[in-house]
């Protein structure tokens, strides 16, 4: 299978001047794990995670005052979309993270995540046992 049938194409897109709170609870009210960062004034494409809000708290940083831009990752990973499961699983494990940004091209098409892949692995699993 490959990654196009398996990713999330309803992302969040939040701009690096959001503050960690708002990027928090828009994830939060759509119950996702990541958003992608698009800032225009670069030219890359960031990813700011669920543990990047948890360590900026750990970290005693004030939520409504430290912005997405400031704790994210631009050094990230892009899958593409004809990319197996199996090789954005390798990519994940190799760099020890949950999220894969998907780009067709130079566009955004979409989020893998590890919770994305274990639901087909499942569903993959329960047909073969059926």
């Amino acid at each position: 299978m490959q990654v196009r049938e398996a990713m999330s194409s309803e992302i969040l897109v939040v701009g690096p001047e959001h503050t960690l709170r708002q990027a928090a609870r828009m994830m939060s009210e759509r119950g996702i794990g990541s958003a992608v960062v698009i800032d225009p004034d670069s030219e890359g494409i960031g990813i700011m995670t669920e543990r990047d809000v948890l360590n900026a708290i750990g970290a005693g940083l004030d939520c409504d005052v430290e912005r997405t831009g400031a704790h994210l990752t631009w050094d990230v990973v892009y899958a593409g979309p004809e990319w197996t499961i199996e090789e954005a699983a390798a990519a994940m494990a190799r760099g020890g993270f949950r999220h894969l940004v998907v780009l067709d091209g130079r566009e955004v098409a979409g989020v893998i995540s590890v919770r994305d892949i274990m639901r087909v692995w499942a569903a993959d699993r329960m047909v073969g046992t059926g």
